[in-house]
């Protein structure tokens, strides 16, 4: 959101999500990737996947972290093993506020940080790299999402 280029005006949920959408897949993310053989299902796919590092973007209720934290759990399991990590990408109520108050954009309802907080023990079970500490999996993770590659 410093990208002075952004015109915070219209950013809807949807705009936004296109907005990340083009970020990542300019970066070599793969957009939707199936995260198991169900192809006509919406909840079977992962918003963007790369070097098994997966992403999920939660602007919508937040009725839906369950089936958002459960792509992780599935995309990480032996059978399919296709992520060490998964990300999930929310606002923070300052940014929702913000976007209401000063652009008439409604972000009422949307998932947040601070909701994602009351979920902490939820989001550490369903944290998974195998084979890292903390420390490098972070590493790993910004050298991903920042690299200008």
């Amino acid at each position: 959101m410093t990208d002075p280029s952004i015109d915070l005006a219209p950013l809807s949920r949807p705009h936004f999500n296109e907005l990340l959408k083009g970020k990542f897949v300019e970066k070599g993310w793969e957009s939707q990737p199936s995260v198991f053989d169900e192809r006509g299902d919406p909840s079977a796919k992962m918003d963007f996947m790369k070097e098994r590092l997966g992403i999920e973007v939660g602007f919508g209720h937040a009725s839906f972290i369950g089936i958002d934290l459960l792509k992780f759990q599935i995309a990480s399991y032996s059978g399919l093993d296709k992520i060490d990590v998964g990300v999930y990408i929310v606002t923070t109520k300052n940014f929702q506020k913000k976007m209401k108050n000063e652009y008439k954009q409604n972000w009422e309802g949307s998932l947040s940080f601070e909701k994602n907080s009351q979920n902490e023990e939820l989001l550490r079970i369903c944290y998974t790299d195998k084979e890292r500490t903390a420390e490098e999996s972070l590493q790993r993770l910004s050298n991903h999402l920042f690299s200008m590659n």
